[in-house]
């Protein structure tokens, strides 16, 4: 009988241990493999036994003790070191004797990477959609052993989420590489090469989503073209639904410690040009007052050319103006440009194969403008003012970090006349102004000009780094 209550009593202490040891919980991006955002004070956070106090012990630095609140939850702050490839450790315990060590974690740059579908296109690309060299640079990815990914699941809620259920990837294995977004991918790796630091991606992107997609309740209840009622967002194509996506994917992850934000997504809001540049500053806004991080950057891409089949009204065209205008209200933001990134027979693909341009792009803007790189040349030319000479239309672009570097075999460039009906245009590069001259069969009388104005109309204009003009219209027909 003393015997079996010996037993007893043992298990039972077993269970408590077991109990107190599983008590402290972490967030699912505090875990292995993780990417902390260098020199900064990077939130770490979980659950508890309530009014528990939580110790963080970083392999670098003074250990940091928190209470836990009465619903147990906690967040702790570190202070983190300059970046490095060297793995680190977190022990994370508690006065009930729970404890839980997490380990290869590599101190660097952190940046949130969200959208739509060409920023949740992997490197192993979609059906009938490819990325190009996407599977051969999976491969290889293992001599890019400071990048890591965390990618968030494609879900919905009504109700804001805490928790994910992802976990950071590393380049060891090629078949997780394969499942990283190639836009972000080729980001982290032109930044980590450059600045010789780890970089660590939160790729947080659902196909076909809108802006509003991305945006909270309290926001989309002032917009008269949003319904919130569930039987109106349950009877909308899915990946249409407002507000789900800010609720499911990007509500879990806000609380991460980020240098910045990239962002591909338009095409879903093709139509909606005349409220896409307001909604996407507003989303922005309420973004970085989520994060808690400052006006961190935003840097954006342009939607690539694909005939949506609107004809003259160009849609495409006028979203993509809708864009660029954006930069002029979202501060410390940029757009990286696609018109040349599109190949003819993709004119019905909205998931261009040329990932590694876009991202390479984005982490020239990154370079410039957040790391101070100036030799970089992060955009092309960027249309300032024209003026008729007779039947010659010469046109004046700013932006010329490295002049224009391509002066002859131009395309992409239409002139109209009084009668308002534009006409492929021809040209060359007056080198002493670097203004373009143009000329068009049928237009003796130039009073407009555009470029790559157009749903598909892909152009190759090009100024230093080979970025591209951007496209533009000089009229508003």
């Amino acid at each position: 009988m003393k015997n079996i209550s010996r037993i007893i009593l043992s298990a039972m202490v077993l269970c408590c241990a077991h109990f107190s040891h599983a008590a402290i919980a972490l967030n699912s991006l505090i875990g292995d493999n993780m990417v902390l955002q260098q020199q900064a004070e990077a939130r770490l956070w979980g659950n508890a036994s309530p009014g528990s106090k939580v110790t963080v012990t970083p392999s670098w630095g003074d250990a940091v003790s928190v209470q836990a609140g009465k619903d147990g939850s906690w967040t702790a702050s570190v202070k983190t070191p300059a970046g490095s490839f060297k793995p680190e450790t977190i022990v994370f315990s508690d006065d009930n004797g729970g404890r839980i060590e997490v380990g290869n974690v590599l101190i660097g740059e952190v940046w949130l990477a969200s959208g739509q579908s060409n920023m949740e296109m992997p490197l192993k690309g979609f059906g009938g959609c490819c990325v190009q060299n996407g599977i051969d640079d999976a491969i290889n990815a293992k001599e890019m052993a400071g990048v890591r990914m965390y990618t968030v699941p494609l879900r919905q809620s009504y109700e804001p989420l805490g928790e994910c259920g992802s976990s950071w990837k590393t380049t060891e294995n090629y078949r997780d590489v394969m499942d990283f977004s190639a836009t972000a991918w080729y980001f982290a790796k032109s930044l980590s090469r450059a600045l010789d630091v780890p970089v660590g991606i939160v790729c947080c992107a659902y196909g076909g989503s809108k802006v509003e997609s991305w945006m909270p309740a309290d926001m989309l209840k002032s917009y008269s073209d949003v319904s919130l009622d569930p039987a109106d967002i349950e009877a909308t194509t899915h990946y249409h639904r407002p507000l789900l996506m800010y609720n499911a994917m990007f509500r879990p992850v806000r609380r991460y410690t980020y240098k910045g934000i990239i962002w591909y997504q338009g095409c879903s809001n093709v139509g909606h040009h005349d409220t896409y540049e307001e909604r996407l500053a507003a989303m922005v806004e309420r973004w970085r007052t989520e994060l808690g991080l400052g006006e961190i950057p935003f840097y954006y891409v342009e939607i690539a050319p694909y005939d949506y089949g609107s004809g003259m009204r160009a849609d495409g065209a006028r979203l993509r103006e809708a864009q660029f205008k954006a930069q002029s209200i979202i501060p410390n933001s940029g757009m990286v440009c696609t018109n040349d990134l599109a190949e003819p027979f993709e004119r019905y693909n909205i998931h261009p194969r040329r990932k590694a341009p876009v991202g390479q792009r984005l982490s020239y803007l990154a370079l410039r403008r957040t790391y101070g790189h100036d030799n970089v040349c992060d955009s092309g030319p960027v249309y300032k003012s024209w003026k008729a000479k007779g039947r010659e239309a010469w046109v004046e672009f700013e932006n010329l970090h490295m002049g224009i570097c391509r002066n002859y075999m131009l395309e992409g460039f239409e002139l109209a006349g009084p009668d308002k009906v534009f006409h492929p245009a021809t040209g060359w590069v007056h080198w002493q102004t670097n203004e373009l001259v143009l000329t068009a069969d049928g237009v003796d009388e130039p009073v407009a000009v555009r470029y790559g104005f157009g749903d598909f109309k892909p152009g190759n204009f090009i100024g230093g780094n080979e970025q591209p003009a951007v496209p533009f219209r000089t009229d508003d027909w």
